[in-house]
């Protein structure tokens, strides 16, 4: 029997205090149905073990949201061994919880680093007070700055904080701001995103209201770019297009999905991949409930890629990371491709938007400003 093949592993924890304008993932803010969650979760996960137990092995587990932190120590601690119950894992498993300052205490980072998580991504978006407010997130920027020293001081070695650039009214040295602290933070992997409208959220209603101005893509080009510039002046490498590490620190369980590896996602709203199908769960915690009480999995739909689907997945998120392997594309899927458009390549290569050395094709920091408009003319 081959090797099960390493992959990810998502649980998706819908529970929220408060829905933040910007924000389109599921989630609620009502707590009834807690305990009837995690009893449907598990037997989800009960579900999918019989089928690939033994045809993945797990380098790394993720708890979205929602915020996942809202669960108690306990009942995280719980799932994580329900899980090493029913799958394989690899040796030391990067565990990840995403939480919001102000949602955790001292006292519950570190129940929380004892129930196994070994990663904190720390919602903090801004540290700019004026900011906070205009994205009605509930913590200020002392908590946000109690909260990631709290966890290193309790032992949290890997910690990543989330920061949203091109907001409106937002200058470029409030966002150089926003950098200065986060890179004086004890921290190891910085993510950050240009606000984008996401539709059937408060803040697009805004926009289309009139009431709230999105400033143009000139200058969030700029405030990415400069973006780019200062966090690898201060030791922190890009691997993502909105991803940055200290060396050794990039995020396990990204690259999982980068690379085009399998995974598993449970919960409502959750994705999963296995070889060419894709699949996903209701996005509504009543309806999750009520088909895994039915059916043992709440698949809402799913599809079937083409291996031409499947080898333009795997090139736009190679590129998107850390470089496309010649010799692993070729392996998988041939040369027609790459001898198609090798002419662009070059051309990008001479351009300076891409680098090709010892077979691996990567964005460059200019690559990566329009790494869009580079794929489209690649695939």
């Amino acid at each position: 029997m081959p090797e099960p093949e390493n992959s990810a592993l998502y649980i998706h924890i819908p529970f929220c205090e408060h829905k933040c304008i910007y924000c389109d993932f599921y989630s609620i803010i009502t707590f009834e149905n807690e305990s009837e969650f995690i009893n449907s979760l598990k037997k989800e996960i009960e579900f999918y073990s019989l089928i690939y137990s033994d045809k993945m092995k797990f380098s790394s587990i993720f708890f979205g949201g929602g915020t996942p932190s809202i669960l108690k120590a306990y009942q995280i601690q719980d799932i994580i061994n329900f899980l090493y119950k029913k799958f394989s894992f690899c040796e030391n498993p990067e565990i990840t919880l995403e939480t919001n300052p102000g949602s955790v205490e001292k006292n519950k980072l570190v129940e929380l680093k004892n129930s196994g998580v070994n990663r904190l991504s720390i919602g903090i978006q801004s540290f700019d007070e004026e900011d906070l407010k205009f994205l009605t997130r509930i913590h200020d920027k002392n908590t946000a700055i109690k909260t990631v020293n709290e966890a290193r001081e309790i032992g949290f070695e890997n910690i990543n904080v989330d920061l949203i650039f091109n907001l409106p009214n937002q200058t470029k040295e409030k966002w150089k701001k926003n950098l200065e602290i986060a890179c004086s933070l004890p921290i190891t992997h910085i993510s950050t995103y240009s606000l984008i409208l996401e539709r059937g959220t408060i803040l697009n209603k805004l926009v289309l209201d009139g009431k709230v101005k999105i400033q143009d893509d000139d200058y969030d080009a700029d405030l990415y770019q400069f973006t780019i510039d200062y966090l690898a002046n201060n030791n922190f490498h890009q691997y993502e297009v909105s991803n940055f590490s200290k060396p050794g620190f990039e995020c396990i369980h990204n690259l999982s999905y980068w690379h085009h590896k399998n995974y598993l996602g449970f919960g409502p709203s959750a994705h999963s991949f296995y070889k060419n199908r894709r699949w996903w769960n209701f996005s509504s915690l009543k309806k999750y409930i009520c088909e895994i009480e039915l059916n043992g999995n709440a698949k809402m739909s799913e599809e079937f890629l083409s291996e031409e689907e499947l080898q333009s997945e795997y090139i736009m998120l190679a590129l998107r990371s850390n470089g496309l392997i010649l010799q692993e594309l070729t392996e998988k899927f041939g040369t027609d491709w790459f001898n198609s458009v090798s002419t662009n390549i070059n051309y990008y290569v001479e351009a300076g938007y891409l680098s090709e050395s010892e077979g691996v094709i990567k964005m460059t920091k200019s690559g990566y400003a329009v790494c869009d408009e580079i794929l489209k003319n690649l695939l």
